[in-house]
């Protein structure tokens, strides 16, 4: 895996120090938090370059489906806590330190609510998965869970901390988790901040599934692979900008008739036929990278769409 990303589209080299990623020739990227011996702890620097490989992930049309992941047995088990003591020492202002104007921009210009912090993962028209190999605590919750889909190893623990910290809900948690686990469970999680295993956030609705630990990461890829042999790009950025863009602001009546106005465009497009010619040759369909055509939406059907190779 590089340790040095080079060039490309979100500006100047980026030195890798605490994460990795690669994109292997079946279409999956991994990318992993990488703090050996510290928990793969969330820091600054893990955020920045974070938000750097997601973006150029965005756009490099041969990652069709992304998975973020921890090295070695863990995923990530939160802040640094010299990060957290820090802000006990004097009069720190905590959101300024975390405005990250200089910061890449992933899954940028799609809908306002998107180019928010973390919630910019919903903004990225491929399919993100969060592999909790292990420990996920604090804002690496967060994390995954703006991830689209979400599976865990037998036995990893669970929690959001703040609590426990004398501090509120984060980023979003508060409006995200009643939606992913209902109200009862968003109340438990957060309120006495506990930790939990993965076999009862499978209960919860929390995670999509739990796979033992020793061959959790071959059938995640096993999984992502799957996807990103068979599932249309196109489809993929236009189901997420449906599925997040009307969770915030679409009556079910007014997503019906979306649903229609955008079928009535896709329909014309060859991932379509493509589509219908592997189901009628009983074979699996061969769909090419995202952002070799351009497809206009109806107007006022979605959020605008947004191809990989970033065309409007």
């Amino acid at each position: 895996m590089p340790t040095v990303a080079m060039g490309g589209e979100e500006g100047n080299d980026m030195e890798l120090k605490v994460t990795q990623y690669e994109i292997g020739d079946d279409g999956v990227a991994v990318v992993r938090l990488r703090r050996p011996g510290r928990g793969n702890s969330w820091t600054a620097r893990m955020n920045a370059e974070y938000r750097w490989i997601m973006a150029r992930l965005e756009h490099d049309a041969a990652a069709r489906v992304i998975v973020v992941t921890g090295s070695g047995d863990q995923f990530c088990v939160g802040a640094d806590h010299k990060a957290l003591a820090h802000y006990t020492e004097g009069d720190h202002d905590y959101v300024a330190s975390v405005r990250g104007a200089e910061l890449a921009k992933p899954g940028q210009g799609v809908h306002p609510e998107f180019d928010h912090d973390l919630v910019w993962h919903w903004g990225i028209g491929k399919p993100i998965v969060a592999a909790i190999n292990g420990a996920c605590a604090g804002i690496a919750m967060a994390l995954a869970c703006f991830c689209d889909l979400r599976y865990a190893a037998s036995g990893a623990k669970l929690t959001t901390a703040t609590a426990r910290l004398g501090l509120p809900a984060e980023y979003g948690l508060s409006w995200l988790l009643p939606r992913l686990v209902g109200v009862t469970h968003a109340a438990d999680i957060l309120l006495t901040g506990r930790i939990f295993r993965a076999e009862e956030a499978l209960r919860m609705g929390l995670v999509n599934d739990v796979f033992p630990r020793e061959s959790f990461n071959d059938t995640v890829m096993r999984i992502a692979r799957s996807a990103a042999a068979e599932i249309s790009p196109l489809s993929a950025a236009a189901t997420k900008r449906q599925l997040y863009g009307e969770l915030m602001e679409r009556g079910i009546g007014r997503a019906v008739d979306a649903s229609k106005e955008l079928i009535g465009v896709m329909m014309k497009h060859p991932d379509y036929r493509e589509g219908v010619a592997a189901l009628r040759d009983r074979r699996a369909p061969s769909f090419p990278p995202a952002g070799h055509e351009r497809v206009v939406l109806p107007a006022g059907s979605l959020p605008p769409y947004r191809s990989a190779d970033g065309d409007r």
